[in-house]
């Protein structure tokens, strides 16, 4: 790869202690390609993080800026206009200049999770689904299976304020979607997503009851540590399809090179050429 100033940059975002992965799967991705662009590592503390974000984009090669925490939230009312995805999700990650010069964000956190299950064959559009967990990664997978037209959502998590809050602001977005909150019971659903840290290992509580969750049910987990928890494993027993949390990370790439117009490519791709451990 020939680096000068005409090599575009994606400005990756975060804390300065956060360890940044992005540059080991996007940059072997651009160098195979021959893609003359790079993702570079920048930390910020978050009192400085205001002002920085908008000088990244007086640099005359930057392409885009992927946010990572803590400032996902922080970037919202830093721009000029976000998608429903990101007043949903209450968060964006991904921020450009638009053509009249304005900044723009979309999110992707549940992009990929939603790419992954639709890629499995599995439609969406007029389905059930339960999402299990409320915070960050849970509102952004809402966000983005309300974007895809299903028919009804449940929403759980034992932070009641925050599930009731992610209910508004779906029914808020998407008033023709049913929008429940208060249990995390799967019975009748047909998408069940864990989006919280349980049912990782054996013998940990599971995020619900996984004898109540159909057979014919698509099983979904974000939990990227391992490949198969203990709530997939259980999942899988009763006959469920499923999506390991690592699929997330790899289909929402794709997702980022769309939107900064960059050449896209698939997961299976990304996986081949990363450089990750």
């Amino acid at each position: 790869m020939n680096i000068d100033g005409n090599t575009e940059l994606i400005a990756h975002i975060g804390y300065p202690t956060h360890s940044f992965k992005s540059p080991l799967i996007y940059n072997p991705y651009f160098e195979q390609e021959g893609i003359n662009a790079m993702v570079v590592p920048m930390g910020c503390q978050a009192e400085h993080y205001p002002a920085f974000l908008k000088s990244v984009f007086n640099l005359t090669n930057i392409r885009g800026a992927l946010i990572t925490m803590p400032h996902k939230v922080t970037t919202v009312a830093l721009l000029d206009e976000v998608t429903a995805t990101v007043k949903v999700a209450g968060a964006c990650n991904a921020v450009k200049l638009d053509p009249q010069g304005r900044l723009v964000g979309d999110m992707f956190d549940g992009a990929g999770f939603v790419r992954g299950v639709q890629r499995k064959g599995f439609d969406l559009q007029g389905k059930r689904v339960l999402v299990v967990g409320s915070g960050g990664v849970g509102s952004a997978i809402a966000a983005s299976l309300a974007a895809e037209k299903i028919a009804a959502i449940s929403l759980f998590d034992v932070n009641t304020a925050a599930c009731e809050a992610l209910g508004q602001r779906l029914k808020s977005q998407y008033p023709e979607i049913q929008v429940q909150t208060g249990s995390n019971d799967p019975e009748g659903h047909d998408l069940v997503v864990n989006a919280t840290p349980m049912g990782m290992n054996e013998g940990d509580p599971l995020p619900m009851d996984v004898k109540r969750i159909a057979p014919e049910a698509f099983v979904g987990e974000v939990v990227m540590r391992q490949e198969m928890t203990a709530f997939l494993l259980a999942a899988q027993q009763r006959g469920c399809r499923v999506q390991v949390g690592s699929d997330m990370l790899f289909e929402q790439i794709p997702a980022y090179l769309e939107y900064f117009g960059f050449k896209t490519t698939t997961a299976e791709v990304l996986r081949s050429v990363a450089r990750l451990a």
